[in-house]
């Protein structure tokens, strides 16, 4: 029966209308099934095993308990995500999680609680090929079936995730490769470059770089994907300052538009495409497929670390910061990266050898040498060498990972070099960290803008990475039992310790780390770029088959969004 048939049936016969239009759909996920070659599955809530009434979802409920919190564990589950609440329906309260605090406890999913879908997709394709992509834009052309694309969920504003969508699953795509003189198609210029399947994480990434003896610059998270959302949507990471964003570093782009075409990106052909793709941000534009990114040499890597016990006194972390900010537009000069909390800072340097690491930085190096002298409790101080990122990466790696299986409300702010250039700025800006940590303790303050790499002016991220030092986040959380309430003041409260950096910074956020509800969004993601994104997306996407949160071109109403408060 065609929709048109099924639709005037409702009007008719309303009263049947519900399971006539259950028949029709079920037998267009069984044409949609056989399309892709049987690889349409079910969504399924990760809890669900350990669910009392569950009878028909086989599966281990101590796994599920024992990895609740693991990232590595939810990244290769399809219906988790990293931040859980984007399993849940926000708005109704639909949701299967475990407490955080104890996933020992089953109280969260023992009736009369129920274990409901929320926002995740009801179908996943596991996409292995461009016809499976294909297939999906006709679906969800003809039926008005919301897509989204997931491969890792690592999303901190939903857009991989939504109730009765279509989820395009992307993590299988592992495919890995190194070419010395790769020469994107169309073009004549060779570069070294690493191409990606779409589901290729860091780590493995930067395992296979380590075999080859290259460096990848990639995110500081060893499950995130390397070649999606993450890069699509800007990438930085410790290697930034010296070495480029993600974007900058991207040389091809293989991926599906809404129109079903396979496209080439690169600098010789589809080259609005190419633009777009290189910071416009991922799940927009098409289904990326493989990237390909440039490679460079071995890097051996100077590391200066300090760190002491967490206090409720401030004074030792104004001290670090005052240290930093102070000295910081020096040491982007000198190439220096990095990331620091209240009670950590590690910088590495890929550019300078231990003698001049030493001088440069001095001052960091004196401060922890006071702290220990002090007998600050925890107090160290590591001056040392890495013979590669790799080497490095999984010495940070083993101890500092993303917060996985908690609920977030995550915030974001670029900091101008213009907030470093005086005495009187810097005590300002330390003063507004201080207080953001009032509000949301858990500040990170990440060394990743490509303060000392230009770029070629041919990407579309915000102008504000170039003019940045900082890119400072802060997160707020909730546990399963929060109210409706609750979390809006979640989410309330992270904006509001925000807004500390907001009064002296212009609107400028790293768009995949961000408030969810960014005021003026399209110029603090993109600047400038953001009309000549919009006309690249009518132009790809005039139906709006890809659709998500804070997207180019995107559509508040749309029923994909109802979840969000």
């Amino acid at each position: 029966m065609s929709r048109q048939r099924t639709l005037l049936l409702c009007f008719l016969a309303p009263f049947t209308c519900a399971f006539t239009q259950a028949l029709f759909l079920a037998s267009e996920y069984s044409a949609l099934n056989s399309s892709v070659g049987g690889r349409l599955f079910r969504g399924t809530p990760l809890v669900l095993p350990c669910v009392p009434s569950n009878v028909t979802h086989a599966g281990n409920c101590s796994q599920v308990q024992t990895e609740y919190l693991d990232e590595g564990f939810r990244t290769n589950t399809p219906g988790a995500y990293v931040v859980p609440q984007w399993e849940t329906c926000q708005a109704t309260g639909a949701q299967c999680l475990l407490d955080y605090t104890n996933t020992l406890d089953l109280t969260p999913v023992t009736p009369p609680r129920e274990c409901l879908l929320g926002s995740i997709p009801p179908y996943f394709i596991d996409v292995q090929s461009e016809d499976d992509v294909r297939a999906a834009f006709y679906f969800s052309k003809r039926l008005q079936v919301p897509l989204v694309i997931k491969n890792t969920g690592h999303d901190y504003k939903g857009r991989s995730s939504a109730p009765h969508s279509l989820a395009l699953w992307t993590h299988n795509l592992k495919n890995i490769s190194y070419e010395p003189d790769f020469v994107p198609e169309g073009c004549s210029t060779p570069s070294a470059g690493v191409t990606l399947g779409a589901g290729v994480q860091w780590q493995d990434a930067y395992d296979f770089a380590e075999s080859q003896n290259i460096t990848l610059v990639g995110g500081s998270d060893k499950t995130v994907g390397a070649a999606g959302g993450w890069l699509q949507g800007g990438g930085h990471g410790m290697l930034s300052n010296t070495m480029g964003l993600g974007v900058d570093r991207a040389l091809q782009f293989k991926v599906v538009t809404p129109d079903g075409q396979y496209r080439v990106a690169n600098a010789c052909q589809n080259q609005d495409l190419f633009f777009a793709l290189r910071g416009g941000g991922g799940g927009t534009f098409g289904v990326v497929l493989e990237s390909t990114v440039l490679a460079s040499p071995r890097v051996t890597l100077q590391v200066v670390v300090v760190t002491f016990d967490s206090t409720t006194d401030t004074t030792i972390t104004r001290e670090l910061w005052n240290t930093m900010t102070a000295n910081a537009l020096q040491w982007a000069e000198d190439g220096w990266g990095g990331i620091a909390t209240t009670n950590v800072a590690i910088y590495i340097n890929p550019i300078l050898g231990p003698a001049e690491a030493a001088k440069s930085m001095n001052p960091l190096i004196e401060f922890g040498q006071k702290l220990q002298s002090d007998q600050v409790e925890g107090a160290q101080l590591i001056s040392t060498s890495f013979e590669s990122w790799g080497t490095f990466f999984n010495w940070f790696a083993a101890e500092n990972v993303a917060i996985t299986g908690v609920s977030l409300a995550l915030v974001s702010r670029l900091i101008p070099k213009a907030n470093f250039a005086t005495a009187e700025s810097q005590t300002e800006l330390v003063e507004g960290l201080l207080n953001t940590t009032v509000i949301t303790p858990r500040i990170i303050i990440l060394v990743t803008a490509p303060s000392s790499y230009p770029g070629d002016n041919t990407t579309s991220v915000t102008e504000a990475w170039r003019s940045s030092l900082y890119h400072v986040t802060a997160v707020s959380s909730w546990n399963w039992n929060a109210t409706k309430e609750d979390k809006k003041t979640a989410y309330t409260q992270a904006s509001a310790s925000i807004d500390n950096l907001r009064r002296i910074t212009p609107d400028a956020a790293y768009q995949n780390e961000a408030d969810v509800y960014e005021p003026n969004h399209e110029i603090s993601f993109w600047g400038s770029n953001y009309q000549q994104l919009l006309e690249i997306k009518n132009k790809y996407d005039p139906y709006h088959l890809l659709d998500c949160w804070n997207c180019v071109g995107w559509k508040p109403s749309a029923p994909q969004f109802s979840c969000y408060l």
